[in-house]
């Protein structure tokens, strides 16, 4: 038998054999750190500060973090500002959004938004729900009614996971919205809901290709006999990557993605830059019709806008072919779009933003006659209120959002979507990283922040005294000019959106 005391020195006898053998251990580590970083050529802080020169990356790496939390001022941050951020967070927590001593945005800046109120704002009693509205009226076999004037945009399974694409799916149905597949194809947790789905045809033709990666229409007709597939997206190019396909690394591609997207697996998957098919606007009106006679329901294609004579040109095709050949619907995406991994040089500078773009696609749609044909939905960036009003003040039929969507979710903007580390488990594939997304209850706070989107636009659209928000028009926001002073948004762009405008002007409560 031991004594207490002898037991006790014994134990501390090993505690110190541990401790000086981990120091030991310790010492040959940083030996061999050392002598790697001397011998190495490619990094040159490692180089000439063997051991500390890791401290750098290191620091460099969690600063973005210490910026986002302790540094940054609420409106300072970018791609989106805490107060952005936290707009999101809130309605999706359904939390109230009142704010006290006033406002933290910078009202003086050139291109700053502002809504102009009227004295007789309307009242309670008289303000009324969105009227719906009818998407390939006069074109599709199968139109599609679409309820809300938010809505998710394109995020591909794959680039995001399972339990996203499940919450995000109960969400929409709940709140009557619809959701975009991205063009990763359609996966069967789309489907679980029955939510509406907006079908993505990239230039990759995920989920409806064929062996050689052609447009299968028998797949096409598999897609479209889906009742909850309401209407087909063809992507021209999106506003992480204009001019550049998707991009899903190798880590990402398992063995249900690739089978859903019919590609090999555990190989990066990399989309042409357009679909090569597509020579010249005859052949993508031809592409539309041809989607839109196999699958009967309404199609559209989504760009960002870069060239302004483009449009116009492939507008005037599609009057001589005749209005029934045009599009359904337009997607407007924006230079500053990204939730997608790209190449930094096209994220920053290629593309229009869309407070350009918008204004211009719209009335060159109306200048073509065609405003009555086609509907035309805004993305890219429009998270909160202010912005989705600005849009249906331009003209827009609907806005969709991916980041808004993502935030809803709980993103923290950790900026690693692209590297399957996402520590949130909405774009990564790492199972462990993924039970922290509990699909049942982030899909609430989804149909929240659908639902306090469209109360808030609505208390804008109150404020400048229409009764809904579908009734906001140019006339009801100002801009602010290089001198200081603001300009009403009519002056800017000629309100001619009223001309051949699809949106109904009488609005009826509608009960969804």
């Amino acid at each position: 038998m031991f004594s207490g005391e002898s037991f006790g020195l014994q134990a501390l006898g090993w505690m110190a054999t541990i401790f000086v053998f981990s120091i030991g251990i310790l010492i040959i580590f940083l030996i061999g750190v050392y002598i790697s970083d001397v011998t190495q050529t490619k990094q040159a802080i490692r180089r000439n500060y063997p051991i500390i020169g890791h401290f750098r990356y290191y620091f460099e790496h969690i600063g973005t973090f210490f910026r986002q939390y302790f540094f940054t001022m609420d409106r300072e941050e970018m791609p989106f500002n805490r107060a952005q951020r936290s707009w999101v967070y809130r309605a999706a927590k359904d939390i109230d959004n009142t704010v006290a001593f006033g406002s933290t945005r910078d009202l003086s800046p050139s291109g700053t938004v502002f809504f102009i109120n009227t004295a007789f704002p309307t009242l309670g009693k008289d303000a009324v729900e969105c009227l719906p509205v009818v998407i390939g009226e006069n074109s599709a076999s199968k139109p599609y009614t679409a309820y809300s004037f938010f809505n998710i945009s394109g995020m591909s399974f794959g680039a995001i996971s399972k339990p996203a694409v499940q919450a995000l799916s109960y969400g929409a149905k709940k709140a009557h919205a619809w959701m975009n597949t991205g063009e990763g194809g359609l996966s069967p947790y789309h489907l679980e809901s029955g939510a509406d789905i907006v079908f993505q045809i990239g230039t990759a033709k995920y989920g409806v290709r064929d062996k050689e990666g052609n447009l299968s229409d028998e797949k096409l007709r598999e897609i479209a006999d889906h009742e909850s597939v309401r209407m087909f997206e063809i992507k021209m190019s999106q506003g992480a990557k204009p001019g550049k396909g998707g991009i899903l690394p190798a880590a990402k591609v398992d063995e249900e993605i690739a089978n859903i997207r019919g590609i090999p697996i555990h190989t990066s998957s990399i989309s042409p830059n357009r679909h090569i098919e597509l020579e010249n606007n005859d052949d993508l009106i031809d592409m539309i019709n041809h989607v839109r006679n196999v699958t009967g329901k309404p199609v559209g294609f989504k760009a960002v806008f870069g060239d302004k004579t483009w449009l116009c040109s492939f507008l005037e095709a599609v009057n001589k072919r005749g209005k029934e050949y045009a599009p359904d619907f337009i997607t407007v995406d924006s230079a500053d779009g990204g939730t997608g991994a790209a190449p930094m040089s096209l994220m920053d500078y290629v593309g229009m933003p869309i407070h350009e773009s918008l204004p211009m696609v719209i009335d060159s749609i109306c200048k073509a006659g065609l405003r009555d044909r086609i509907k035309v939905i805004a993305s890219g960036k429009l998270i909160n209120p202010a912005e989705v009003a600005w849009a249906l003040c331009v003209g827009a039929d609907f806005i969709t959002s991916a980041r808004g969507f993502m935030f809803s979710l709980g993103c923290i903007q950790a900026l690693q979507c692209h590297e399957n580390t996402c520590p949130t488990g909405i774009t990564t594939h790492n199972k462990k990283l993924q039970g922290g997304l509990v699909a049942e209850q982030k899909s609430s706070r989804v149909t929240s922040y659908i639902k306090n989107m469209a109360y808030e636009v609505g208390l804008i659209a109150h404020s400048c005294g229409v009764r809904s928000p579908r009734e906001l028009t140019r006339h009801h926001a100002r801009v602010v000019q290089d001198n200081g002073t603001s300009i009403i948004l009519a002056d800017i762009h000629p309100d001619i959106s009223t001309v051949n405008d699809s949106r109904p002007i009488k609005q009826n409560i509608v009960n969804i």
